[in-house]
């Protein structure tokens, strides 16, 4: 009888649990962060003319040289969201000592006077960060301003209006959000404004 007084417990505590956690608890979050904020609750996506052109959270690649290029990614083949991690390895593997070396040739073939910021070169540990380094952004610079056909001058003064700072006013780093860039490239310049999603 003590058993299965003790089985029926169990049975409606889980039953209990599971309502009040697993159904009830998700609804009351999930209403409240639509009602709250809604933009953060579904991703922070972005989108143009009615199409979806990213997220401001998740890092994506870009590829045209009219365009900033997000930090390097080694998840899957690069950007994969059903695959994301770093390379795992250590500083000092010889196949991650190439990979930057080989990065470093190519970005100095890029912008040969300027000394390469190390989140050119190397990728992130999720391989999905939106933000590069303000180092980053103006290394860029060059590259941007020839193929839009435009002024490194205005486009070095238009990368600083973007530069996010710490948050708080002392966690984390000054940053720029790649995705937010580029569109905010287009938007001022739209007579060199390309499809943003063909990249």
């Amino acid at each position: 009888m003590r058993v299965q007084k003790n089985l029926l417990t169990a049975l409606l505590m889980t039953v209990v649990t599971t309502l009040l956690l697993g159904v009830a608890y998700p609804l009351v979050v999930t209403v409240l962060a639509q009602v709250i904020f809604p933009a953060k609750a579904n991703g922070q996506l972005r989108e143009r003319g009615g199409h979806l052109i990213g997220s401001e959270i998740i890092g994506q690649g870009f590829t045209s040289a009219d365009y900033f290029h997000a930090r390097a990614s080694a998840a899957g083949n690069g950007y994969d969201a059903t695959n994301s991690g770093g390379t795992n390895l250590g500083p000092t593997n010889k196949k991650l000592i190439d990979a930057v070396k080989a990065a470093v040739d190519a970005a100095r073939t890029e912008n040969p006077n300027a000394p390469v910021p190390i989140d050119l070169v190397t990728t992130s540990a999720s391989g999905f960060d939106p933000h590069i380094s303000p180092d980053n952004a103006m290394f860029q610079v060059p590259r941007v301003a020839k193929a839009r056909g435009m002024s490194e001058t205005d486009l070095r003064e238009f990368v600083t209006e973007h530069i996010e700072g710490r948050q708080l006013g002392f966690l984390g780093e000054p940053r720029v959000n790649v995705l937010l860039l580029n569109m905010a490239l287009d938007d001022r310049w739209p007579a060199a404004r390309k499809v943003v999603t063909s990249r």
